[in-house]
């Protein structure tokens, strides 16, 4: 009997039938459609390895866990319905983030037409991947915007350069008289970061906190500062430099500040780069993310398990 392509799925997903719509059904019925005997099964993060050895099969894994070469990881590339579909993990563990990106090889048209495309979806609907106010705040025109994130979440303090606080004080030390947008994120209920902001927020009246629409603070900035956030993704949907003060698989287009002294001359960088934004985000998304939407999506993922080394006719393929 051929081996077969195991899905492991979290189990909220597997019990929801619309969940199951987004990616991981379209996968599982396009994979049978292909002849592939195909398993699902409840993702315990604890007992995958175990599973793997027990078979010569093929896995899929939600968000992943300990990389294996009989295995992809899947999960959510910051802007749905995009997929990683990733031999190693997702976001800054990605293996896109050690590939080198050269704009010559995005085709222009395309680029533009996908940058509009996410402009349409994300900007004009005023969408992102945590909730939005719909209400219009305003946000100081040119400003400096900083996208904090709670390093509880996603292990964010492991793929630090600067930490949330000391990047706060690398922008307040700048002699530069432009506000300071902070929009904490929607997931941190740390009331010391709070209070820490507004002890910081009273001493200099450049920084503010304004928990605005995203997309009404990237309107109105002149560059966004953030450790790894998705926000980093967005902004490029705008046009606007980014600095990072992490690591992050979406460096390629974006300036890396790793001590709280390289604060200035990154910020100069960032705004006086001209980035390469729309082809970025084709290459990103296009030549290496999954869309779930796509007719092809069974053979797209049959193509990365190949690209693996793993021989797909022990699938029967």
């Amino acid at each position: 009997m051929n081996e077969a392509v195991t899905l492991h799925i979290p189990g909220s997903v597997l019990a929801d039938p619309g969940a199951m719509r987004r990616l991981w059904g379209p996968l599982r019925d396009g994979l049978a459609a292909l002849g592939l005997r195909v398993e699902a099964r409840v993702h315990r993060r604890e007992t995958v390895p175990v599973q793997i050895a027990a078979d010569g099969g093929f896995h899929l894994i939600d968000h992943g866990g300990q990389p294996h070469p009989r295995a992809l990881i899947l999960g959510s590339a910051y802007i749905a319905p995009w997929h990683y579909c990733d031999p190693r993990g997702i976001r800054a563990i990605s293996t896109i983030g050690d590939l080198t990106f050269d704009p010559d090889t995005v085709p222009e048209a395309r680029a533009a037409a996908f940058q509009a495309e996410l402009y349409r979806n994300l900007v004009i609907r005023r969408r992102s991947r945590y909730f939005q106010p719909e209400e219009r705040m305003e946000v100081p025109p040119g400003c400096i915007a900083v996208f904090l994130q709670t390093e509880a979440h996603r292990g964010v303090a492991e793929t630090c350069h600067l930490r949330l606080r000391p990047m706060i004080k690398a922008l307040l030390a700048r002699d530069d008289p432009r506000p300071i947008v902070v929009k904490p994120h929607p997931r941190d209920t740390d009331i010391d970061t709070f209070d820490w902001l507004a002890r910081k927020a009273r001493r200099d009246g450049r920084l503010r906190i304004i928990p605005a629409n995203i997309h009404d603070i990237l309107a109105a900035c002149a560059v966004v500062v953030t450790i790894n956030s998705a926000v980093g993704i967005e902004a490029m949907v705008h046009g606007k430099p980014v600095v990072l003060c992490g690591h992050a698989d979406f460096h390629h287009a974006c300036v890396t500040v790793r001590q709280a002294d390289e604060m200035d001359a990154a910020i100069a960088h960032a705004q006086a780069a001209d980035w390469p934004h729309a082809r970025y985000l084709s290459w990103f998304y296009q030549d290496h993310c999954l869309d779930p939407r796509r007719r092809d999506l069974a053979q797209a993922v049959l193509a990365r398990i190949a690209a693996t080394g793993y021989d797909l006719r022990h699938l029967g393929v």
